[in-house]
Parts: structure tokens; C-alpha cells; sequence
């Protein structure tokens, strides 16, 4: 039996097993609430998974692993970020609090919860304008990441991957609502789980166990990164299993844009916050901390470990660092890994796996842009109800993933792990200081919120286009306005993401404008905070 019949077979198990569980949703699919928030009564296991698998892409595991190849063992505090914030303070302080409050304003999406909260549709709807376009650059480079491993390890064409895969995520989504993503997240979940110990118990494996290997990562410390050869000291590069100099260009890119931006903007995703009202009590959240805990740390911590260890293979089989071997695209070096490294059959497994991981959280992601046009926009501007928001929803799917299909052809090259990034970021300085507000305190008024989320919005999108080096020189506004890709050339402005300075900006105004503005109604925030 040839390769190519052996992986046709593979794969169409797969999307005959995704397929029924699409189907299964489908059928249980009756009204808006279960399109939306899955009636409310998904069992913790399938929550927990589903949540996890959301939030771990391929954007993680290509994106950010072939990252790691080029900063090393620091972005492991990601991992550590990732459980403590993303898992435990999610679901026991905020989890709890936005299932409850949820219910008792009757909302089915993030932007929806924040409206009724602060009594205001301009929220909802401007909310759902950031999301519906914002989220477009994480969901294409979810499926670039995908359609890279696919051109690289299976040599399949790039641009017919990226089609398929979106065509089908698309039509499961469409169909299924948040149960055919939440049924389907559970099953591809565990077969990432499943192909990540692989991976990573075969890696140590391959390169003499667990000491050795690290070791022999610590001893390239002479051996540098391309980019940073002959500029070493001023970059900050230390070594492979070091963090950079405190401070140097390095640090403030591992730091402040992969660690922060992505280990605290995920408070603030939309995906991942209407979870949490898909559930019926806080029971169902305490019993999936555990399995939500075990899966970030394997999946993350994997991605990140095997990422930077790919430096040790291929410098001892090639002579080379990863990044070198993939011509300087970080996003090659986890696929290149696999086809060097691994059997031809674990290579299949991996794929099913990484197609798990971008179908996953595809699939939340065109789902929550799809319910910010019917629901959050459609609904609120124009003061519709019933079924017409959710053909809109739909639609909304359709052309979502259109325009991250366009966007995976256009996009350049190591762009998945910024990518992810900069939506983080955005989300992180658009909603998280009235998102926390919204839950823990009463005297956040309307005025206040609308306040902080304009200016984290919109000071975020400045610093992106005009002071963050990645995006300004990928996007070429900044030059083409003043010939310069960046405003600030000084260190370390250029460096600096902007969570750093756009999320602090926006909890001082929130607060100040708060303080200075009418409070809510008693009426109206016994019933937001009733049995919080």
C-alpha cells in the first residue's frame, strides 16, 4: 500500500468521525440558544477540551514552536502564563462569575454580555465590528500554519490546502453552531493530545533523553541565532535554555509581545469567554480546571520544548541552527522537524493532529465572527430578532473564512506566531478593562467602559501601524506616510508590544472617566450581580 493511499485513508476516517459528531450537533441544533451557547448544559469534559483545543491552534504549535526555535527555552513561561491565567484565573474567578451573570442578563455572546452589563448597544455593536474584522488575522494564520505543514511535510500544495481545509471547517460551522464546534473540539482535542506526548517523548528520545538533550541545547550557547549573528551582545541573546538580557530588543519581543500578549490577552478573547456560559452550574468549571490544565501544559509546553531542541538535531545532523535550515521562515521549522527527524507514519498522525488543532480553533473563531455580525451588529443596528440573526450569522461564517482564505495567500512569511500576537493584543487593550470591571466592580459605569474600550482600540491599532516594528513594516503605513517604518526609532520602543501600552492606558481611563460619570442603576446591578 503506497504513502498517498495510507494518508487518504487516514484523513477520510478523520472527517467521517468529524462529519457524524457535526452531523450529531446539527440535529441537536433547535433554537438560537443552542447555536450560540449550546443551551447552556455542556458537560465539563467537552467544555474543557473544547476551550483548550480553541485556544491551542496550529498557531501554537507550528507558530509558536518554530518560535522557540529561534528564542529558545524562554518562551516556556508562556506555558506557565498559559495555565495560571488562561485556566485557573479564567475559570475559577472569572469563569464563574460571567456563567452567572450571563444567565442572569439572558446573553448568548461576549459582546452581548458586555451590552446588558453596562446597558449599552453602542458596546455591543462596535464591540462586534472589532471582532468580526479583527479576528480575520488570527484565523488566517491559523489556517496558514496548517496549509505550511502540509506544503512542507506531506508535500501537498500550499494554496490547495488552505482552500480545503477552510471549505471544510466552513460547512460544519455553518451547520452546526457552537455544538457542532464544541462536539467536534472534543474529539479533536484528544487527538491532539494524543499526537503531542508522541512527539514529545519521541523527541527526548531521539536525542539521548531528557538530560542530554538539554544539555546539549545549553552547550549551544556560543551558537546564535542568524539574525543575531555578529550582534549577539546587542540583541540579548544569552543561550538556548537562558532568558535574553533584561531589556535588550530580545527580551522585549519574548517578553512583551509573546509572552504578555498572548498569556494575558486571553482573558479577553470572545472565543473562549462565551465557553463559559455554555455551562449549567460552577460545578461544571471547577471539574474542568484539571483536564483544561493537563491539556495547555502538554500542548503548549510540547510545542515550545520541541521547538527549541530542534536546534540540537539539526546542528548535529546538518550543522546548522533550525532557523537557519528553513531559510530564516520560523514557521517551517516544526514541519521541517517532522520530515527530518520522524517515520513517514508518525508524520501522519501529526498532521491529523495539526488539522485537529487549526479546525478547532478555526472553527471558534469564524463561529464568534459570524455570531458578531447577526448577533452583535446585524441585531443591534437594526433592531432584528429571531431567525434572520442567525442566516446572518451564517453568512457572516461564509465570509470570514473567505477573507482568511484571501489573507493566507498575501500574508508573508513568519507570520503566525505575530499574528496571533497582535489579535491578542488587541482584544487584551479593546475589552479586558471592562470585562474585569464588568465582573468585579459596580461603579464601572457606562461612560467609563465606552471610554476605555475606544481608547485601548484605537491606541492599540496606532501602535501596531506606526511603533511596533513587526506589523509597521509588514503593513507599510508608517513608511509610506512619514518614510520611516517606525515614528520612535529609540530603543525600546520598536520592541515594545502594544499590551505594554495600550491595556494600562485603557484601565486608567476607564477608571478616571468612571469616577467622574453617573453610576448605574441599584436596579439594574442587583440584577447583573444577583447570586454572583
Amino acid at each position: 500500500m503506497n504513502d498517498l493511499l495510507i494518508l487518504s485513508i487516514v484523513v477520510l476516517i478523520y472527517l467521517v468521525i468529524t462529519g457524524y459528531v457535526g452531523y450529531v450537533a446539527w440535529r441537536r441544533t433547535k433554537t438560537a440558544d443552542d447555536y450560540l451557547v449550546a443551551g447552556r448544559e455542556t458537560h465539563p469534559f467537552i467544555m474543557a477540551l473544547s476551550y483548550g483545543a480553541t485556544f491551542i491552534s496550529t498557531a501554537a504549535i507550528v507558530g509558536f514552536g518554530g518560535t522557540a526555535g529561534v528564542y529558545g527555552m524562554g518562551l516556556l513561561w508562556l506555558t506557565f502564563l498559559n495555565i495560571l491565567v488562561g485556566i485557573f484565573i479564567a475559570f475559577v474567578f472569572f469563569g464563574k462569575r460571567t456563567r452567572k451573570m450571563g444567565h442572569n442578563l439572558r446573553a448568548l455572546t461576549f459582546p452581548e454580555f458586555l451590552s446588558r452589563r453596562y446597558d449599552s448597544k453602542f458596546i455591543q455593536y462596535f464591540s462586534g465590528l472589532v471582532i468580526f474584522f479583527g479576528m480575520t488575522l488570527y484565523a488566517s494564520v491559523v489556517l496558514i500554519g496548517m496549509a505550511r505543514f502540509a506544503e512542507t511535510t506531506l508535500k501537498i500544495d500550499y494554496n490547495i490546502a488552505l482552500v480545503v481545509l477552510a471549505v471544510i471547517v466552513a460547512l460544519y460551522v455553518i451547520f452546526g453552531g457552537i455544538r457542532g464546534v464544541m462536539y467536534t473540539d472534543a474529539v479533536q482535542g484528544t487527538i491532539m493530545f494524543v499526537g503531542m506526548f508522541i512527539l514529545l517523548v519521541a523527541t527526548y528520545w531521539i536525542l539521548g533523553g531528557v538530560t542530554d538533550a538539554n544539555q546539549a541545547l545549553t552547550n549551544l550557547v556560543n551558537v546564535v541565532p542568524a539574525k543575531a549573528t555578529a550582534t549577539a551582545t546587542a540583541t540579548g541573546f544569552t543561550g538556548w535554555t537562558s532568558m535574553p538580557a533584561l531589556g535588550s530588543p530580545f527580551w522585549w519581543t519574548l517578553v512583551s509581545t509573546l509572552i504578555l500578549g498572548v498569556g494575558i490577552g486571553v482573558l479577553s478573547q470572545p472565543q473562549l469567554v462565551v465557553r463559559f456560559m455554555t455551562v449549567k452550574s460552577n460545578r461544571e468549571l471547577n471539574r474542568a480546571v484539571l483536564v483544561g490544565g493537563i491539556f495547555i501544559l502538554l500542548m503548549t509546553g510540547t510545542a515550545f520544548i520541541v521547538g527549541a531542541l530542534s536546534n540540537v538535531y539539526f546542528y548535529e545532523t546538518v550543522g546548522k541552527l533550525a532557523v537557519q535550515v528553513v531559510n530564516g521562515n520560523a514557521d517551517s521549522i516544526i514541519p521541517a522537524f517532522i520530515t527530518a527527524a520522524m517515520p513517514l507514519w508518525f508524520a501522519y498522525i501529526f498532521m491529523i493532529a495539526l488539522l485537529s488543532a487549526a479546525m478547532s480553533t478555526l472553527s471558534a473563531q469564524v463561529h464568534t465572527q459570524g455570531t458578531a455580525l447577526g448577533r452583535d451588529i446585524y441585531e443591534t443596528v437594526f433592531n432584528k430578532k429571531g431567525g434572520a440573526s442567525v442566516m446572518i450569522a451564517r453568512l457572516g461564517i461564509a465570509i470570514a473564512m473567505i477573507i482568511a482564505v484571501i489573507m493566507g495567500f498575501i500574508l508573508p512569511a513568519n507570520i503566525i506566531a505575530v499574528g496571533t500576537s497582535m489579535w491578542f493584543s488587541i482584544t487584551a487593550a479593546a475589552f479586558l478593562s471592562m470585562y474585569v470591571f464588568a465582573l468585579f466592580w459596580k461603579g464601572c459605569t457606562k461612560t467609563g467602559a465606552i471610554s476605555g474600550l475606544l481608547v485601548g482600540t484605537f491606541l492599540s491599532l496606532f501602535w501596531l501601524v506606526f511603533e511596533y516594528k513587526k506589523s509597521a513594516e509588514a503593513l507599510g503605513i508608517a513608511k509610506a506616510l512619514t518614510g520611516q517604518a517606525v515614528l520612535t526609532t529609540s530603543l525600546p520602543w520598536p520592541t515594545v508590544d502594544p499590551i505594554v501600552v495600550a491595556l494600562p492606558v485603557a484601565l486608567v481611563v476607564t477608571i478616571v472617566v468612571s469616577l467622574l460619570t453617573k453610576k448605574p442603576s441599584e436596579e439594574h446591578m442587583e440584577k447583573c450581580f444577583e447570586g454572583v
